[in-house]
């Protein structure tokens, strides 16, 4: 089998599937990589650097299996061969995805996204590992359009107050941003319909905003609220909001729009020069007041919308998620170094979104149980 590294497409993304480092590795254990010339370059890494770890330059799209960073397009799919593998983050969930064409070009394609959120699967989970960087980079993001100081500074001139930074969403990019601003010196809270996260939260450093509310749902993620439950939500949160400098939030139900935390009401009871900085723009955003990829600013208020942080930190986020690709594939991987995924393993057949006997049919978002 051969491991084929292709170059991303998609306007802004900078990442590359796999780095040197995991290149070798694979080499190492006989499986030869193919790499497209310019696949690193985003990332500022050249060809030579690939061919140093033992990879060739050339048609990586006829490799057995292909690793991608975004979703293929209709062009890209039409490179792929017939019975070749394909991995990357491919929106399974999403109403509009290329699981169909995918299927009908013979493809097997696996799901970056599906991977279960369980113990043993941590190594393969690229959500978790770009999360990480969403939440750092939001609080970067934060900290230089603020118009206040993070930490506390004691000067001749007096004594500024550290900033307050409200955190909305505690998942993997939750907690990387409450870390990171609470590193910054701000003073931070974490709000999450999952109470079991408190403590999570707290492990941090951070205060837990308590609203009575627990809507814990499968997979690690939070379930839709009532009515009744959003109601009360949205009337808290309002209240809370106004006390905080900096809110980020990173709220998301999956295959859903995101759902809505941060009203048009609580922007305008926000003190004048605060920020909002909304991590779930690409599915509608938790703030009213989001305008997806813009920086806009409302009742004073500065509402920032980033989209796909990660690809702003390439060299970094590459890395990770290139040791997720390899976790996986090493996961598929027989004794002789054949990719020859065994569906009786939860992690394969949860992640695998198109195979010779699809279980339901992929033309919408129920690709497949598990998916």
């Amino acid at each position: 089998m051969s491991v084929g590294v292709v170059r991303e497409t998609t306007a802004g993304e900078n990442r590359v599937a796999l780095v040197p480092k995991v290149v070798a590795t694979l080499v190492g254990k006989g499986v030869p990589v193919i790499v497209e010339s310019g696949a690193g370059e985003a990332a500022l890494i050249p060809d030579q650097l690939y061919a140093d770890a033992g990879a060739s330059v050339g048609d990586a799209w006829s490799a057995d299996v292909v690793v991608k960073v975004d979703a293929p397009t209709d062009a890209e799919i039409g490179k792929l061969s017939s019975g070749s593998s394909l991995i990357g983050f491919l929106a399974p969930r999403n109403q509009e995805n290329q699981i169909g064409a995918l299927k009908a070009a013979g493809v097997q394609a696996f799901a970056v996204e599906a991977i279960p959120r369980i113990s043993r699967a941590q190594s393969m989970d690229a959500l978790s590992s770009q999360g990480n960087v969403s939440g750092y980079k939001a609080v970067i993001l934060a900290a230089e359009k603020s118009t206040r100081f993070f930490p506390m500074l004691t000067t001749a001139a007096g004594t500024v107050k550290p900033a307050t930074v409200l955190v909305l969403g505690v998942g993997v990019a939750g907690l990387q941003a409450l870390a990171t601003a609470k590193r910054l010196g701000a003073r931070t809270t974490g709000y999450d319909v999952r109470p079991e996260v408190a403590e999570q939260v707290k492990s941090v450093g951070g205060q837990w905003l308590d609203l009575g509310i627990d809507a814990a749902g499968e997979g690690g993620y939070a379930r839709e609220l009532t009515d009744d439950e959003r109601a009360k939500q949205q009337q808290a949160l309002e209240d809370a909001i106004k006390s905080f400098d900096v809110v980020i939030t990173t709220a998301l139900v999956p295959g859903r729009p995101a759902p809505r935390l941060v009203t048009a009401a609580a922007v305008e009871g926000m003190k004048p020069g605060s920020v909002v900085v909304d991590l779930a723009g690409e599915t509608g955003g938790n703030c009213e007041l989001t305008e997806p990829g813009e920086n806009v600013i409302k009742h004073d208020v500065l509402i920032c919308s980033p989209l796909n942080l990660p690809a702003g930190m390439p060299e970094h986020a590459s890395e990770l998620y290139a040791k997720n690709i390899l976790a996986l594939i090493e996961l598929a991987l027989d004794d002789d170094g054949n990719f020859a995924p065994d569906f009786s393993d939860e992690v394969l057949a949860a992640a695998c979104v198109t195979r010779e006997a699809p279980t339901s049919d992929v033309s919408g978002t129920d690709v497949k149980a598990g998916a």
